[in-house]
């Protein structure tokens, strides 16, 4: 598998071409990997698979609930005060939110993918869990539903949508008006976010996906299937970011993640990654 390593290197460095060669290198390693049995049959998968608790699911139904209550509630008050006024920066609101939107994503899945341990409390078996079982069962997500796909990353939305409604309940007409620009941002923002995983669920489906989905896909509004395989070539090292991935490349190329890594590694001493290893080797 280090050879995998090297090659997704070598394919980062190479952009036009990248996608369909990981394509290429990300096959290779399913057939390499098929007598460690890989998906859901993985002794790792199995186990991590069942530390999922009913307390986790009734967080997910919660935060989704409240989650969507707040963007509805959210999105009918913004309609209020929009202007033509505003449009320009509404437009440059929204965008500002999806590229901040795809670096959150990028930056949460680097720190569960890197850092951290299944065994830490609370954290742990709720939240970096999921990130263990995708890379040893990456279709693992296609089987999960609605309120499992979401229901994190809608709780992590809450405290900024509900910030967002009570100044709508607080402040002056003329005090939201002036600050309605700065809201789409936020409100585009909260979206992405919540959305995200549903996007990244999307990414690893390969059938029975509704035509407008594979429209996003292919024009890469959101995080495309074959752009994100690149991430699943081992060891997982690079392009993280899964909301549209459009900063995966200019993170790459200037070494982002790694400097992170070689900076927290100096100072901590933990190897990156060596928990997600772990359970990809466990066997028994």
């Amino acid at each position: 598998m280090a050879s995998g390593g090297a090659e997704c290197a070598r394919l980062q460095a190479n952009g036009a071409g990248t996608e369909l060669e990981a394509e290429a290198v990300y096959a290779q390693e399913e057939s390499e990997s098929s007598s460690r049995r890989w998906g859901a049959q993985h002794v790792g998968a199995r186990e991590l698979a069942e530390l999922y608790s009913p307390g986790k699911r009734l967080q997910e139904w919660i935060s989704v609930i409240l989650c969507f209550c707040l963007i509805s509630f959210n999105f009918y008050n913004l309609l209020s005060y929009l202007s033509l006024d505003h449009t320009l920066s509404v437009i440059v609101g929204i965008f500002a939110g999806v590229i901040t939107a795809d670096f959150l994503s990028g930056l949460v899945h680097w720190g569960a993918d890197t850092w951290g341990s299944v065994e830490l409390p609370i954290v742990g078996k709720a939240f970096i869990r999921p990130f263990r079982e995708h890379h040893i069962d990456p279709t693992a997500i296609t089987r999960h539903d609605f309120i499992e796909t979401n229901g994190d990353n809608c709780m992590m939305t809450l405290l900024p949508l509900a910030n967002m409604a009570y100044k709508f309940v607080s402040l002056s007409p003329e005090a939201l008006y002036q600050t309605c620009p700065w809201e789409c941002y936020v409100f585009a923002l909260a979206i992405f976010v919540t959305l995200t995983n549903q996007i990244h669920k999307w990414s690893h489906t390969y059938f029975g996906l509704p035509c407008w989905v594979i429209f996003l896909q292919d024009w890469h509004v959101i995080l495309p299937r074959k752009h994100h395989r690149i991430h699943h070539v081992s060891p997982h090292e690079t392009y993280f970011c899964i909301t549209t991935g459009w900063l995966n490349y200019p993170l790459e190329k200037i070494g982002f993640w790694r400097c992170l890594e070689n900076i927290i590694q100096g100072v901590t001493g933990q190897k990156p990654r060596a928990d997600d290893m772990k359970w990809a080797q466990k066997v028994k």
